[in-house]
């Protein structure tokens, strides 16, 4: 876990748009074709434009080792777009001398840069030491699209106006890419019209600067590179670009620069970026657990835990308690289930981080067997939420923090058996209707304290993909009381889901109707072993993209990747299934 401190935002608030005035935006805004005199740069920038400065009068950079030999020279690239040019340039005309290691040099702006000795120009995100800013933009298409990743050749096609649908590029996005792909052909007016656009021109892909990400758009990988991951590589990205000073004098003026400019360093910086990995069902018993006697308790991780592990918090809801005494009863429609402890081993490979203790047989082995789970899980510090010996521990938030973003997870059983439910004599899971006051206040309180408030609920079991009008009603009562993430974790069959962008109503959210199992034994249908697994990506403190991973159990105990045609049936299943919005 990171050390970054802790930093507490208030999720800003505003009203959403109905859809008769998106359509009339998309109507409006959509596809402004550009002229071929419009530009975006100013190349042609001479030093007279500008008053010089009296006599005297200086701006003196910050001081180096560097040794200057000689008066400092810097032009502009003609691939420096406006604004950015006019202002770099109206500030460097100002600066009389730069202070060098052996002293103060004269600082002279040239109109070329076939003659001068710094450089200030466009380059691709990576490829510079010290850039005075980069940003990174992402290809995008509406959540609800099966399409996964894109080649780059048919980008650059559809850059140039060719293809079957256009590629839509906001205005200030097309200043910065040109300088690498060209004059796009078709361009949007600006970001926050683009959603309409796509949703307007089917086929359409979009490209959105990273920080502007929200769950309502799908980012597409180019070339299998994905903009998301936290094992991203920037060299190695097409829609990456940094602006920069290269030559003699460029240290002085790089840092001199950052300041004038007033911008963030870059607009996807790793230390501030979180990928939170959750998942459905896990119950490791009956035939799951004989397997895994037979095959080791490794099996059931070996397709999954790679993907599972890199993420940076992954999730486990775990159904049954640990016990090490548990044994093997494959007994059919067996409905008292534990695991033994030793199968912990198949988690800890999976990277698991955090345990949500909602399920409805935490307490099949008594009162004393959810004592003994419990306490396993303490005994080895074991992040878990959801049960407890108490009402207050079961109904308490888990807080977590990484990399600057916080977190606070709450989860309860929203179903019976009463046996299962946590009471001031026996512990067990917290249950939501005799807490659900306390839980929305929990969340209520969270929103202004953590950026990111996950609620999980164990509800009512359904084996469809559509969810039940009233676990609509209630999930989306947990995203108006704050709730970013909201995550049905009782379905035993992957569910819709429901995102919310930056202009919703609490801004940027993701409701997950169910995910289905994870590790559970149930290949009697082809609905029970299908699987989501939803990773979620926090940037500073917003959530700004929920990816969908798709898996189908095999052997009753070990998930693996379903195959293009699979996967495209099964998102279209759960796009197909969810709920009319408001």
């Amino acid at each position: 876990m990171s050390n970054a401190s802790v930093s507490i935002r208030r999720l800003q608030f505003s009203v959403r748009p109905s859809r008769s005035q998106l359509m009339m935006t998309a109507i409006g805004l959509i596809l402004v074709f550009l002229s071929s005199s419009c530009t975006y740069t100013i190349a042609d920038l001479a030093i007279h434009a500008h008053p010089v400065p009296p006599a005297g009068h200086f701006i003196q950079a910050a001081t180096t080792t560097e040794v200057l030999d000689g008066p400092v020279t810097v032009a502009l690239a003609g691939n420096v777009p406006d604004p950015y040019a006019r202002q770099i340039f109206n500030e460097l005309v100002q600066v009389t001398t730069v202070e060098g290691a052996n002293g103060a040099q004269p600082l002279n702006v040239l109109a070329s840069p076939d003659n001068a000795r710094a450089v200030v120009r466009v380059a691709r995100a990576g490829t510079v030491p010290q850039p005075l800013l980069e940003r990174f933009y992402a290809v995008v298409v509406p959540f609800t699209t099966t399409l996964d990743d894109i080649p780059r050749n048919e980008l650059q096609q559809r850059w140039q106006g060719f293809g079957d649908a256009p590629l839509i590029v906001p205005l200030d996005a097309a200043a910065l890419l040109q300088s690498q792909w060209g004059r796009p052909a078709t361009v949007l007016g600006a970001t926050d019209e683009l959603l309409a656009a796509l949703e307007a021109t089917p086929g359409a892909w979009g490209i959105l600067p990273f920080d502007q990400l929200d769950p309502r758009y799908k980012v597409l990988s180019i070339d299998g590179i994905n903009p998301l991951s936290n094992q991203f590589d920037a060299t190695t990205y097409p829609l990456g670009v940094a602006l920069t000073i290269e030559g003699m004098g460029a240290h002085l003026l790089t840092a001199y620069l950052q300041k004038v400019l007033g911008e963030p360093l870059t607009n996807r910086d790793p230390a501030q970026l979180t990928t939170l990995l959750m998942t459905g069902v896990t119950a490791m018993a009956r035939a799951t657990a004989a397997v895994m006697e037979r095959e080791g308790v490794l099996f059931p991780a070996a397709v999954v835990s790679a993907t599972f592990a890199a993420a940076d918090i992954t999730h486990i809801s775990n159904e049954i308690p640990f016990l090490d005494d548990c044994v093997v009863n494959n007994t059919l429609n067996n409905l008292v289930l534990c695991s033994h402890t030793d199968y912990w081993a198949t988690l800890e490979a999976v990277g698991t981080d955090i345990v949500g203790l909602s399920g409805n047989h935490v307490n099949d082995f008594g009162y004393e067997g959810a004592r003994r789970s419990l306490q396993f899980y303490q005994d080895h510090d074991i992040p878990i939420y959801g049960s407890g010996f108490t009402p207050e521990e079961a109904c308490a938030p888990l807080l977590w923090e990484h990399n600057g973003n916080t977190f606070a997870f709450l989860a309860a059983l929203a179903y019976g058996p009463s046996s299962a439910w946590v009471t001031d004599e026996e512990p067990g899971a917290c249950y939501y209707y005799d807490h659900k006051e306390e839980v929305l206040a929990h969340v209520r309180d969270l929103a202004s304290e953590v950026d990111i408030v996950a609620v999980e609920l164990q509800y009512e079991e359904t084996y469809f993909p559509y969810p039940t009008a009233n676990q609509v009603i209630e999930f989306r009562e947990l995203r108006a009381a704050g709730a970013d993430i909201v995550t049905g974790v009782q379905s035993h069959v992957p569910q819709a889901m429901e995102p919310y962008g930056r202009s919703d109503a609490g801004g940027p959210g993701m409701i997950v109707y169910g995910l289905g199992n994870l590790f559970f034994d149930q290949m009697w249908s082809w609905e029970t072993r299908t699987e989501l697994y939803a990773r979620h990506t926090i940037y500073q403190g917003q959530l700004i993209s929920t990816e969908i991973l798709t898996g189908v159990l095999e052997d009753y105990a070990q998930p693996r990747w379903t195959t293009p045609q699979e996967r495209v049936a099964l998102l279209t299943t759960i796009f197909e299934a969810a709920p009319a919005r408001e």
